[in-house]
């Protein structure tokens, strides 16, 4: 029995073609969710289902591994993917096979110790031999269709947030502009101090060499401007590396940790004991 494994996109339901042996000919058995012998159906998006199983894994292909029989997670999604997992390593799986793939499931011989072999093959040629001994547990669940994550403490929010609060930076600052257009790219913000010059801001979630680099190249260039010159630079992070103070000291750059939770209201410095 082979099962073709593709993307919900390519397939709408998984495909099981037994070959009518002696005459060629192929009977497709569809939908086959919830039998001992399938292992993807793709009739839903968001369909995952979860096998716990006593099993061994053997894997071919530009290496070869090899899992000695214990008792496993084998996760398989509906984008194709099949990943084998053990209770450790977070998230990482001992082995997977990427989409799309086929599954080929066969009976195990009698004295083997198995009950069915998953024979898992990518285009590449690449095998993933799961060999079960013992099904202890098997279900499908319906996820719908996933929001996405959503990132909170990125580069933006911390501009934004930057923008709205210029006091972080001394008494008297003003926003002269967000995103201010150089010939190179935008500085990220640019204010007026409490003398009024003009102080070009880089805003990163970690300060790096890189980072302090990048706001040198936009200072040399809004300096060679008379009507901005002097400008001075703030290099401003959540934290920053010891050798991109190092360097941002050598070019007089001055670097400002930022706290998130301080900047959205949500912590007051006044409030902690230490």
């Amino acid at each position: 029995m082979v099962w073709v494994i593709q993307r919900p996109s390519a397939l709408s339901t998984a495909e099981a073609c037994d070959d009518d042996s002696g005459r060629g000919g192929r009977r497709c058995l569809l939908g086959r969710l919830g039998t001992r012998r399938s292992l993807l159906s793709f009739g839903t998006v968001g369909l995952v289902r979860l096998i716990v199983a006593r099993c061994q894994v053997d894997y071919a292909g530009r290496l070869t591994a090899h899992l000695p029989l214990a008792t496993r997670l084998i996760l398989a999604k509906a984008d194709g993917s099949v990943s084998i997992h053990a209770d450790d390593r977070a998230y990482k799986p001992l082995n997977w096979m990427n989409p799309p793939c086929a599954l080929t499931v066969s009976t195990a011989a009698e004295d083997s110790g198995f009950t069915e072999l998953w024979e898992i093959r990518n285009r590449d040629g690449d095998t993933l031999l799961i060999s079960i001994a013992e099904v202890l547990h098997d279900s499908s669940h319906e996820l719908g269709v996933d929001p996405g994550l959503v990132k909170d403490g990125v580069e933006a929010h911390l501009q934004v947030l930057l923008a709205e609060h210029p006091e972080t930076f001394g008494a008297g600052w003003t926003l002269v502009q967000r995103e201010y257009f150089t010939a190179i790219g935008p500085v990220d913000l640019l204010f007026r101090d409490e003398s009024g010059g003009y102080v070009a801001v880089e805003v990163k979630r970690r300060g790096e060499i890189d980072g302090v680099e990048q706001l040198t190249r936009y200072l040399t260039l809004m300096n060679a401007d008379p009507l901005l010159s002097p400008v001075r630079g703030v290099f401003a992070a959540q934290l920053i590396k010891p050798q991109a103070k190092t360097l941002a000291s050598t070019r007089d750059i001055t670097c400002v940790t930022v706290d998130y939770d301080v900047l959205r209201g949500l912590d007051d410095p006044a409030d902690r004991l230490f």
